[in-house]
């Protein structure tokens, strides 16, 4: 537990970054967990939702100490930063109308954009090299996020049965259980009980419950999703706000995801951001615990992992879409311009600078610019 607090506090760099941490200290230098045990964990967390780091750290969590160190350890993993968030939250929310965050939040914007762009485009190759019907359905989704400004979840799951039914076609002999389809709309057919309390804070629990069901390896997948709920459908944020909330979890450590509870506490306070954050990880949570023994006997099946890459292609294009319509919010003049194309060509010609540093020269780049200007 106490690892996975430190993992929390101080490991930047995204989940590729942490997954490697995790194989370096707990397999190859401690040797606290087996090889064969750390790649089914990896390869669980690719195949169902939830992001990428959190659920290996859970299910690392769940090999040797079942229900008890599942649970420990993902708290012990996203503690921390909903900590930093949070505190970064009420900051913002008291401190905004001062000139120096927003000048701050003027670079970092221009460079968040430039991260996810090439985030994606590295996502896009590396998950759909030649396979033409995954980039239909990834062209498809990307359009439908451009014009529409929304997201679908159904267009998700619709996606993964389209592409389970051509490699059937093609082959795959076998059904996928009817557990694992049915699962995942239980999120979308929630009925909200009258007598909750707090018609606002019931609204945040099912809203990112939903969210935190349909994050498929990588924490930028739910960009899409939550832009077109807290902005577009709720109006907890308008774009300025969400911008500057996927900013704060960049310069944070732990999953991107834990943008929920800066998000959260923008909407409703502490309680918001509680509720949010607790919503968006439970998924992850039960997805991982109910899954792990169902995946040592069924998971390499073939038409499991055809009904997974169709979701996967899907959350990409829709990642690839949400770079046009945030950036038409966060890129609007010449410096702007410069520091996404900077962050750009930064990421793509090195890979030696952390995220987050890239993300605190941006903010230092905006003070400039902004004093002279």
């Amino acid at each position: 537990m106490l690892y996975f607090l430190k993992l929390g506090t101080i490991g930047f760099g995204g989940p590729v970054a942490l997954v490697g941490y995790m194989h370096h200290d707990l397999v190859e230098d401690r040797k606290w967990i087996e090889e064969d045990d750390y790649k089914e964990g990896l390869a669980l967390s690719q195949l169902v939702p939830g992001p990428l780091a959190a659920q290996l750290a859970i299910y690392i969590g769940y090999v040797h100490y079942r229900l008890r160190g599942a649970t420990l350890v993902g708290i012990a993993f996203v503690l921390p930063s909903f900590l930093m968030v949070l505190g970064l939250g009420i900051a913002y929310k008291y401190y905004q109308g001062i000139g120096w965050m927003q000048v701050v939040f003027y670079g970092i914007g221009a460079a968040v954009i430039g991260i996810i762009a090439v985030s994606g485009w590295k996502l896009t190759k590396k998950s759909l090299a030649k396979d033409y019907y995954l980039w239909f359905i990834y062209l498809v989704t990307a359009a439908t996020t451009i014009i529409t400004e929304n997201e679908n979840v159904l267009l998700f799951i619709a996606a993964g049965i389209f592409y389970w039914l051509i490699k059937k076609r093609s082959g795959i002999k076998r059904n996928i259980p009817s557990s694992k389809i049915s699962f995942l709309p239980v999120f979308l057919q929630i009925n909200v009980s009258a007598d909750v309390y707090d018609h606002k804070l019931q609204q945040l629990f099912f809203y990112f419950a939903k969210a935190g069901a349909f994050v498929f390896g990588s924490g930028l997948a739910i960009v899409p999703f939550l832009y077109s709920g807290v902005v577009k459908e709720y109006g907890w944020l308008n774009d300025q706000e969400f911008m500057d909330s996927v900013a704060v979890a960049m310069i944070t450590p732990g999953p991107v995801v834990i943008t929920v509870g800066f998000i959260g506490y923008l909407a409703a306070g502490v309680s918001g951001a509680s509720v949010a954050a607790l919503a968006t990880f439970l998924p992850c949570y039960l997805f991982t615990i109910i899954s792990a023994p169902w995946f040592r006997k069924y998971g390499k099946r073939p038409g499991i992992k055809a009904f997974i890459d169709g979701i996967t292609a899907a959350a990409i294009g829709a990642i690839a879409g949400a770079v046009i319509v945030l950036g038409k919010r966060s890129i609007f003049d010449f410096p702007t311009v410069l520091i996404c194309a900077a962050v750009i060509a930064i990421l793509f010609w090195t890979k030696k600078i952390p995220e987050p540093l890239i993300i605190l020269a941006a903010a230092g780049i905006g003070l400039v610019i902004k004093a002279y200007a």
